[in-house]
């Protein structure tokens, strides 16, 4: 029962994800072709509402469960892990037409191509957890 909470949030979230149709192929097709605003303006919102949140919640002085003060870790000096690791997202992102997010949410409206996606993300966690040592962190 402690996990409820989170499976219900992830089931809004897959909701929301299919009915706003962000995993749909066709729109992250789109958005990579630069046709359509739709997929731009979801993320710039989302990007924008996640700032004003954390805005709000230091303003506000809300503390976490452990009693400490929120706040954003500063991002570790050095820009070519974050480019080499967008770069290695968006190309599977572009490939598959999906991003991990809202796989769960493909396979339960029946869409049977994302267990590939599944796949995929497995094996590449995998792959991940083999190399991990070796990449700059």
């Amino acid at each position: 029962m402690e996990y409820l909470p989170y499976l219900l949030a992830g089931v809004f979230f897959g909701f929301v994800a299919l009915r706003s149709e962000i995993a749909s192929w066709y729109r992250i097709y789109e958005m990579f072709r630069f046709e359509s605003f739709h997929m731009y303006g979801v993320i710039g919102s989302a990007v924008l509402t996640a700032a004003l949140s954390l805005w709000l919640l230091g303003r506000l002085g809300i503390q976490s469960s452990d009693g400490e003060p929120l706040r954003v870790r500063p991002p570790d000096p050095g820009r070519y892990r974050y480019l080499l690791g967008g770069a290695v997202f968006g190309l599977g992102w572009g490939l598959v037409g999906a991003c991990p997010g809202p796989i769960y949410a493909l396979l339960g409206s029946g869409f049977v191509g994302a267990l590939v996606i599944l796949l995929g993300a497995l094996l590449g966690t995998y792959v991940y957890g083999m190399v991990q040592r070796k990449l700059p962190h």
